[in-house]
């Protein structure tokens, strides 16, 4: 079994959680104060058995998990949530199409050791597996990526779209606007569009991030339909302002866009399959792209990778996936210039893009692999207040907290 050292730069591992051997994050990460001052962190699971997981953290060298639920269905993924305040929303999707359970969860977590649900949007049918994931960060709507009892698709690979939901009333969820590439879907005018000829991952959307700054844009990661731009003015009538589709020549699976404000800049990620292990896809990337003109997005560069031959060299994915969102709550650190990346067998890496054309490379963090692990794969990332880093695992490894010491 591997047994790399862990590897570190401006960086100091505060503790480190196994999780109880149920390492398998997801992709929904996020961070709860209580009103007496007590700090959960909740962590959404990629695969069955586990539902979710909240640690609290008040103690960062010492943290301890006050919660570990089960899925109902062992067919179900919990792959994605958002807090807000005592309000949990959690993304529900199957394995294949046509299974119970699928949705959007709606908890009450003003205990968080004994969450209750107090609403749930089904979104299962017989091409639907449900919702993959989900942003939710002004307490009126949920904006998520997911299939639907009446929505069929051309692809099954193509199974989700963009979906509105008005969750003001958390009891009673109600879908208000929703948006899909045109041509993916049974019965529209449009052409399919092109297949990748070698890296076909779906025309399908991960992430669908709505900012306070600009409550009239969608920023979207559409998988091999690269990202878009949609005017949400109209929330039961989005409308595209433009697209940039680099798939081919690229590998394609488009995941996350986040927005840099001040500097009408787009960092947008390209995650590494996991159908490519020994990076068949490479490169997969961090792309800046200048939006000045938001209707023609200008691809400038790219957060430089580490060394191809060496992490190519090692056990697991290699490339992009996630980044910390600035997600514009209290707890959330939000930042225009610091990048911190998510990419599987790299780990944490951190980047200053205060000049966008060099941008650089300033901190990272690979972990040992765990004797239970047959690699690393840090999954996601969250960056607090105050920057401390969690990084969790989508294999053993677990929950990573760090301090960035620049």
């Amino acid at each position: 079994m591997a047994t790399r050292n862990q590897e570190i730069k401006n960086m100091k591992l505060i503790s480190h959680h196994d999780l109880n051997g149920f390492g398998n994050g997801g992709e929904g990460v996020a961070l709860q104060q209580l009103p007496d001052g007590r700090r959960i962190f909740w962590i959404a699971h990629e695969s069955a058995p586990k539902d979710v997981t909240a640690v609290d953290v008040s103690d960062l060298a010492n943290p301890k998990i006050v919660l570990q639920t089960d899925l109902p269905y062992p067919h179900l993924r919990s792959n994605s949530l958002a807090v807000l305040g005592d309000l949990m929303l959690v993304a529900y999707q199957s394995n294949k199409p046509g299974l119970p359970g699928t949705g959007m969860g709606i908890y009450n977590i003003s205990n968080p050791s004994e969450p209750k649900r107090i609403g749930f949007l089904d979104t299962s049918g017989p091409y639907s597996r449900g919702v993959h994931c989900l942003w939710f960060v002004d307490g009126e709507y949920a904006h998520i990526s997911t299939g639907a009892a009446d929505f069929q698709p051309r692809n099954q690979d193509d199974d989700q779209f963009y979906m509105i939901v008005d969750v003001k009333d958390p009891t009673h969820p109600a879908e208000v606007g929703r948006w899909w590439v045109p041509g993916i879907r049974e019965g529209d005018d449009a052409p399919m569009p092109e297949r990748h000829p070698r890296f076909d991952s779906g025309h399908r959307v991960h992430n669908t991030n709505v900012y306070p700054q600009r409550p009239d844009r969608a920023y979207l990661g559409w998988l091999d339909s690269g990202f878009i731009i949609l005017d949400v003015s109209d929330k039961s009538h989005p409308r595209m302002i433009s697209q940039v589709d680099h798939h081919p020549p690229f590998a394609g699976f488009t995941h996350t866009v986040l927005p840099l404000f001040s500097r009408d800049l787009l960092v947008v990620t390209d995650e590494a399959n996991a159908n490519f292990e020994h990076c068949e896809d490479y490169p997969k990337l961090a792309w800046l792209v200048d939006v000045r003109v938001e209707s023609k997005p200008v691809m400038i560069g790219s957060l430089p990778l580490p060394d191809k031959e060496d992490f190519c060299a090692r056990p697991g994915r290699f490339g992009a996936h996630n980044v910390h969102e600035n997600q514009p709550l209290p707890l959330s650190f939000q930042s225009d210039q610091l990048v911190f990346g998510a990419f599987f067998n790299a780990g944490v890496r951190v980047y200053d893009t205060s000049n966008p054309y060099q941008p650089k490379e300033v901190a990272y963090f690979v972990p040992q692999i765990p004797p239970t692990a047959r690699a690393n794969s840090v999954n996601d990332v969250y960056v607090d207040e105050n920057r401390i880093i969690y990084a969790i695992d989508r294999l053993k490894g677990g929950l990573y907290i760090l301090e960035l010491t620049i």
